[in-house]
């Protein structure tokens, strides 16, 4: 019986080994989540992305077919002469910014996580520390031992 409390030392390593991998290691939970947040940041922007791709496509639709759009946008870039009558061409929301822009980049954020190395360390030191506490009650239990 005295022989198996030394294995309860080895028992918490593995055991506090496989709690922080679950919980905070590179494959762990803490890890997951922030994968699935990010991958939902991602496809917010995709989404985001091609609402701009559809007004980039409506745009260029303009461009291509109603030429008081063209001579509009033309205009605002600095192409009209000195002695042409402007008309203001109301209802085109994206006449206020010809330079539409293209979207934004998202860079991935790197998951944080503890590595794999400060698990073991953790793992065996709390392992550690069990044995020692056993050997030590071993050491003191003769001298103030069972009467």
């Amino acid at each position: 019986m005295r022989f198996i409390k030394y294995f309860i030392g080895l028992w918490t390593a593995v055991a506090v080994y496989s709690l922080f991998s679950l919980s905070a290691g590179p494959t762990g939970i803490s890890a997951y989540n922030q994968l699935l947040a990010e991958q939902q940041r991602q496809l917010d922007n995709i989404k985001e992305l091609g609402e701009v791709n559809d007004e980039l496509i409506k745009t260029k639709n303009l461009l291509l077919n109603d030429q008081d759009t063209l001579l509009a946008y033309a205009r605002q870039l600095g192409y009209g002469r000195v002695d042409e009558h402007y008309v203001r061409i109301v209802g085109l929301g994206g006449i206020k910014n010809p330079h539409n822009t293209a979207g934004k980049v998202y860079y991935t954020a790197a998951v944080d996580f503890l590595s794999d190395r400060i698990i073991k360390i953790a793992a065996l030191c709390a392992g550690l520390l069990v044995f020692a506490v056993f050997f030590v009650l071993e050491l003191i239990e003769p001298k103030y031992g069972r009467n």
